[in-house]
């Protein structure tokens, strides 16, 4: 898997991630921290967890501001959900919405070896490719192979306003944000496989399908779903088929497994997108120890991910 970036602002910190991580969506805030207390109750993952519901319509996700329609309610939950945890810092990585976070692979023939020079290489690239400002939003990039006369960047960028929005929010709960990431790039760090994979991440709003080989992230696709039921199914399946159909011409063979984390649960979702040829499996399964709260059906994936790189 690739490594995601530690901080979707600036080049990765050298000491990594935080060991805490806080997942804010429209369903509530999840947290996942390394305990700051070890001993003999120590967990078989050392992850604590907690999830905050909140109500309706706190927050719509999008790159159009605001997001957080109820500010006051966003930042309690944060702030309840990382107490429970007891986390040993006040530096928290956020994970952010798919949604938000528009992700690109770029070609460049060559890039400058100075992340200050190399970033507002990559903002102007990215200037015709989002529809807002790039000059200051949220711009992270990670170089991902590079030979004599091509290198390949991934890149994400995110609104500076909208951005600024789920920042402010937690540092109004006591906290620093000291990483920032997308749902479904965090997630790929959960999965520890070299092998070509392909998957599947499933929000109220979105789902966003990913295959990646190796080192190689050849595809990274969100799409918005429609509120009626029967086309929110017809989207899914779509999505899905448009992926494994590039899986088989990128790899030249059809994807059997397909990693799954979302608000279904994996046998529903694999029941909704009806491919028998098709193995639905856990991205990442609910935790069945160290649960501070009652966990709702939802993504582990991205704060499992985000802890994968923690320091």
């Amino acid at each position: 898997m690739p490594q995601m970036f530690s901080k979707i602002r600036t080049t990765p910190l050298p000491a990594g991630r935080p060991p805490v991580a806080v997942e804010i969506s429209p369903e509530g805030v999840l947290v996942a921290a390394r305990p700051a207390k070890r001993g003999a109750s120590e967990l078989a993952h050392g992850h604590v967890y907690s999830f905050v519901p909140l109500p309706p319509g706190a927050i719509v996700p999008g790159i159009e501001e605001p997001n957080l329609r109820a500010p006051e309610a966003v930042t309690d939950a944060i702030r309840s959900a990382l107490d429970d945890v007891s986390p040993r810092t006040r530096s928290v990585t956020i994970v952010l919405p798919d949604t938000i976070v528009r992700v690109f692979v770029l070609d460049f023939d060559t890039l400058p070896a100075k992340a200050a020079e190399a970033l507002p290489v990559v903002r102007f690239r990215l200037r015709k490719m989002v529809p807002f400002e790039v000059e200051h939003a949220g711009v992270s990039y990670q170089l991902l192979s590079q030979t004599e006369s091509e290198c390949k960047v991934l890149a994400a960028v995110v609104p500076g306003p909208v951005l600024a929005e789920y920042e402010a929010a937690v540092r109004a709960a006591g906290y620093e944000p000291g990483a920032v990431l997308s749902s479904s790039l965090a997630a790929l760090e959960a999965l520890d496989s070299m092998e070509a994979i392909m998957a599947a991440n499933l929000s109220a709003h979105a789902i966003t399908t990913s295959i990646a080989n190796g080192q190689e992230l050849l595809l990274y696709r969100t799409l918005d779903l429609p509120d009626d039921f029967t086309q929110r199914v017809a989207e899914i399946q779509r999505s899905i088929a448009v992926a494994s159909a590039y899986f088989e011409d990128k790899l030249g063979s059809r994807p059997r497994t397909l990693y799954y984390a979302g608000i279904q649960d994996a046998a529903e979702f694999a029941a909704s997108i009806d491919d028998p040829g098709l193995s639905v499996v856990e991205w990442a399964s609910r935790p069945d120890e160290g649960a501070m709260t009652a966990l709702p059906q939802i993504c582990f994936a991205g704060v499992a991910g985000a802890l994968a790189g923690a320091s």
